[in-house]
């Protein structure tokens, strides 16, 4: 049997940022992933400000992850056509950036390597055994049993450890349903803009268009799930989205699918989920940790895993319950009123004219356009207005990642 200090189950980018945190302050971190890397991930590959800023402190290097493309500027367009520019501070650093989860994902975990991870890629989890006193044990395929002092599972929205302590929701399909299809030849506006359209049949959801180097994009469109709109409408809908004009148009005429599209669910309810299990603690989306209004989830991963590791640390080895009374209480200050005040404006965003008054709104001066694009952009929490405790002297004003 492999003896470890934690487990992490799990190598996105919310697993190998625990991994990473843990494996620096001279922890022992065993990292699984069924998967061999690299390998693809459904996901739209937007990388917001906060999302950038645990990036650069990970020690990630933009130049080594192929199809890195920073974003300066996002256009975004109303229901009724308005569209507006949401520009980036220049010369201050990156506040959004683009990158295919293939490369990112691989490049995370070669850092993760570097950083002193012992990484098993290609190894399922099975079970875990979690009634032992002082350690949690889990059995891995082709590679017997792995015990350590702390198991944290960063293994997406279906969590093979949350079913495997009985802890699954049956039935549960997601807050999010998202589809996307990586396009090449875009020669439209596309080619180099963020878009972001607010279709009238998508509300709360929306389409979007992200550039990716050499006339690429990742495009697709996401709605929530609420009842009335179901995933097998998404392939009927999805060739009729394309021939909208505006989208048309932003692709340009030679825009042709560079692979088959792909769908998956995105679980935002953080605030519902069980986040710990004995000394198992839950991160990224097998917490639900995604954003209710934007189905973002990298940024969140990367927090709550954050989290997490410094929960661990906090505790020591052999005080589990303060390590997850620790993680839960960092969440519900770190991310709980940011769940809810998003969850709140995607409800508000359900209604054509609300989306039509906010996007007037955010185009109507050069301040309101900036400090918009920086508020999309996560570059502050998303409820830092009505938390007075996160105010700072450089609110909307700090650089971003890799100045």
């Amino acid at each position: 049997m492999i003896q470890t200090d934690v487990i992490v189950v799990g190598g996105g980018p919310g697993g190998v940022a625990a991994a990473i945190e843990l494996a620096r302050a001279g922890r022992d971190v065993v990292l699984l992933d069924k998967a061999r890397f690299p390998r693809d991930k459904c996901c739209g590959d937007g990388l917001t400000t906060g999302a950038l800023r645990v990036l650069e402190h990970l020690g990630l290097v933009p130049a080594g992850v192929p199809g890195w493309q920073v974003v300066d500027e996002a256009w975004v367009r109303s229901p009724s056509g308005r569209t507006v520019g949401v520009p980036l501070p220049a010369g201050m650093g990156q506040f959004a950036a683009v990158a295919p989860r293939l490369s990112l994902d691989s490049a995370l975990i070669d850092l993760a390597r570097a950083e002193g991870v012992k990484v098993y890629d290609g190894h399922a989890f099975t079970c875990v055994r979690p009634d032992m006193a002082d350690r949690v044990v889990v059995d891995v395929d082709a590679l017997g049993g792995v015990a350590g002092r702390y198991l944290v599972a960063a293994d997406g929205m279906w969590s093979p450890v949350r079913k495997a302590l009985g802890l699954a929701t049956p039935g549960y399909l997601g807050e999010w349903h998202a589809f996307r299809q990586y396009f090449d030849g875009v020669t439209g506006s596309a080619a180099h803009r963020l878009w972001v359209w607010f279709e009238p049949d998508l509300l709360p959801g929306y389409a979007w268009s992200f550039p990716l180097p050499g006339g690429r994009a990742n495009v697709g469109f996401g709605v929530r799930r609420d009842g009335d709109r179901r995933v097998q409408d998404m392939n009927a809908l999805w060739p009729e989205l394309l021939d909208r004009p505006h989208i048309a148009a932003a692709l340009g005429p030679a825009a042709v699918a560079a692979a088959p599209h792909k769908a998956w669910p995105i679980p935002a309810r953080i605030d519902q989920a069980v986040l710990s299990y004995g000394r198992v603690l839950f991160v990224g989306d097998a917490a639900g940790a995604c954003d209710p209004l934007t189905g973002e989830g990298i940024g969140q991963a990367l927090l709550t895993a954050t989290l997490a590791a410094r929960a661990i640390l906090d505790a020591g080895a052999l005080r589990p319950e303060r390590a997850t009374s620790g993680y839960r209480r960092a969440v519900a200050e770190e991310w709980l009123p940011d769940h809810r005040m998003a969850a709140l404006l995607s409800r508000a965003l359900r209604y054509d004219g609300v989306a039509r008054g906010a996007i007037r709104l955010a185009g109507s001066t050069d301040w309101t356009r900036r400090s918009f694009g920086r508020w999309l952009f996560e570059d502050e929490p998303r409820a830092a207005a009505v938390t007075p405790r996160r105010w700072h002297r450089q609110f909307l004003a700090r650089p971003g990642a890799y100045r």
